[in-house]
């Protein structure tokens, strides 16, 4: 039988059949084909075992079907919908029809000048944007800012105006602060010195907390930054290691209780000191714009807020403990922590160092610049620019700081909107129809004063920032105080610390709260928010009352109606 035999042109007979792949076969007689009816494309030829010379399986083999088409596709799935890109409909619609109904469907005032009426407008729908987010807060604000521009509303010079506010560069300046601190590790080593000083205790451990959040607030003016470059890791590490995992029963054991006295101690460490937060130092310069100044506005503002604050610094871990206790009342292993972690930090190094001496050098000028002649932004200058010239900060640090540029953005746009709506009249016949309501109840100031207040406090339920919720509102509720013969500098003082205590109240009302929101989940938050919804109403009144009592002249006065004050709510049952 004659088999396959394959031959090449330039290859030898003596290679191996298997080797010789681009033969030329010979031609195959029938006789050595099995024998079929008829073959057709689908027949199999089969090749037998004496073809090779060593056994192989006979296999069908079938030819290619040239004529045949692929086999389909197995069905896939439809592709996701791409994501919505751009502003979400809803929230635009919304905000757009906010300032449109205001410019065409509410009749203007006479009062109110065209140019003011329409101006009004735009920066209610911007503010309706800040709410409602149909786009990131910058964004937003552009488009503010652009849609003033184009209607002839403001000239391109005063619409970019406040880009030059010094308060504002004051503001993103202190954004690079807080990257010091955190680069340095210096805010990180200050609080675990605390934890090992006094964190025998679960109580212990909360004041030692409470205390580094003081300690470092004058020189770190961000209290996101404080949260979550310093004391969330601390406290997550804390809480792990006590086996109190958030989200999960065993958060009660020691994370809700310190999530929670470091979210409410947050709020009167950045009262105490106008540099501890952003927006006590927009609060002074509005408050400039309006003529109310502030005399020495550092020393001033701490000494209005040291008695309220610290009396609330101190008694809210025990009120706290009292009304959400701790399962873990002892904490013995976190000192042992604390140590093991600072030998692992090593000594203080140059740059911690230096750092401290940059702060202590730009707090001294906040405290007395008024005095040599330097004014607070420029010694913010002084200070990053010692920092990038010793190398502590770089460059590129203040270019990644990307809060920093975008608050600039959005803050000198809203912050301009009211500046000029205080110039073509707005804000004073708004205070003024607020005041004759306020004289139609008859009220005397110091109950107007209480009414505005508490109408500024919760209306931030609103607001998902402190900062905007200031740019917003704080000019007019200001000249409203004004107009209802409440004194400037306590109405400008005592609205400036509600800024920082309505801070606390919800798990989105401040930046703060979304660090230990996201940090320790809702869970931890959401479970005690009745328990400390007395202690935002304590820090209330607490504040109202120490901005009353900063006018009396004798000190040991103010300390007597403040322990009346505290014996009164003890007494009857308001904390425990």
């Amino acid at each position: 039988m004659e088999s396959f035999a394959f031959h090449s042109l330039s290859t030898p007979t003596s290679f191996s059949r298997f080797s010789q792949l681009h033969h030329r076969p010979r031609r195959i007689s029938r006789s050595q084909l099995n024998p079929t009816p008829s073959l057709s494309l689908r027949s199999p030829i089969i090749i037998s075992q004496p073809f090779f010379p060593f056994p192989f399986p006979s296999k069908p083999h079938y030819p290619i079907q040239a004529s045949s088409s692929p086999p389909p596709p197995p069905p896939s799935k439809s592709p996701p919908a791409p994501p919505l890109q751009g502003a979400k409909p809803i929230p635009f619609v919304v905000s757009i029809c906010i300032g449109l109904i205001v410019r065409f469907a509410v009749p203007k005032p006479v009062e109110v000048t065209p140019e003011a009426w329409q101006l009004l407008s735009i920066f209610l729908s911007t503010i309706a944007g800040l709410v409602l987010s149909p786009l990131p807060v910058g964004a937003w604000a552009f488009l503010g800012l652009t849609a003033s521009v184009v209607t002839k509303t403001l000239s391109f010079s005063a619409a970019f105006s406040a880009f030059t506010n010094e308060v504002i560069w004051l503001i993103v300046i202190s954004f690079f602060f807080a990257r010091g601190f955190v680069k340095t590790g210096l805010g990180d080593r200050i609080a675990t010195y605390f934890v090992k000083w006094m964190g025998k205790s679960t109580l212990g451990l909360s004041y030692g907390l409470t205390f580094s959040e003081v300690l470092i607030a004058p020189a770190m003016p961000s209290t996101t930054a404080r949260a979550g470059g310093v004391f969330l890791p601390i406290i997550r590490s804390l809480s792990l290691s006590a086996g109190s995992e958030p989200a999960s029963p065993t958060a009660k054991r020691l994370g809700a209780y310190l999530i929670q006295n470091q979210f409410q101690s947050a709020g009167n460490s950045s009262a105490l000191f106008l540099t501890a937060a952003a927006q006590n130092l927009l609060c002074i310069k509005l408050a400039e714009e309006l003529g109310v100044i502030v005399s020495n506005p550092w020393v001033t503002w701490f000494k209005a807020a040291s008695l309220p604050a610290l009396v609330c610094l101190l008694v809210t871990p025990l009120i706290l403990y009292k009304l959400d206790p701790p399962e873990i009342k002892d904490t013995p292993e976190a000192p042992a922590l604390a140590a093991k972690k600072l030998e692992s930090m090593g000594p203080v190094t140059q740059n911690e160092w230096i750092m401290v001496g940059t702060m202590l050098l730009a707090v001294s000028l906040w405290i007395f610049g008024d005095t040599i002649g330097i004014a607070s932004a420029v010694a913010a200058m002084i200070g990053l620019s010692i920092l990038l010239l010793l190398g502590v900060l770089d460059w590129n640090d203040c270019l990644n700081e990307k809060p920093a540029w975008d608050t600039l953005a959005w803050f000198a746009v809203l912050v301009g909107m009211a500046g000029q709506l205080t110039n073509l009249g707005i804000v004073n016949w708004m205070s003024d129809c607020v005041a004759h309501n306020l004289r139609s109840f008859s009220l005397s100031w110091p109950a107007s004063l209480a009414v505005l207040q508490a109408a500024y406090f919760f209306i931030h339920y609103l607001f998902a920032s402190q900062t905007g919720h200031v740019g917003a509102l704080y000019s007019a509720f200001l000249a409203m105080h004004r107009a209802a013969g409440v004194p400037g500098v306590l109405a400008a003082l005592a609205l400036g610390y509600n800024t920082n205590l309505f801070g606390a109240i919800t798990h989105y009302s401040s930046g703060q709260a979304a660090v230990y929101y996201g940090g320790l989940s809702l869970s931890i938050m959401s479970s005690n928010f009745c328990v400390f919804y007395f202690s935002f109403q304590l820090y209330y009144y607490l504040a109202c009352v120490g901005s009353v009592t900063y006018f009396v002249q004798f000190p040991m006065l103010q300390w007597i109606i403040y322990i009346l004050l505290l014996n009164y709510m003890h007494v009857n049952c308001v904390w425990f």
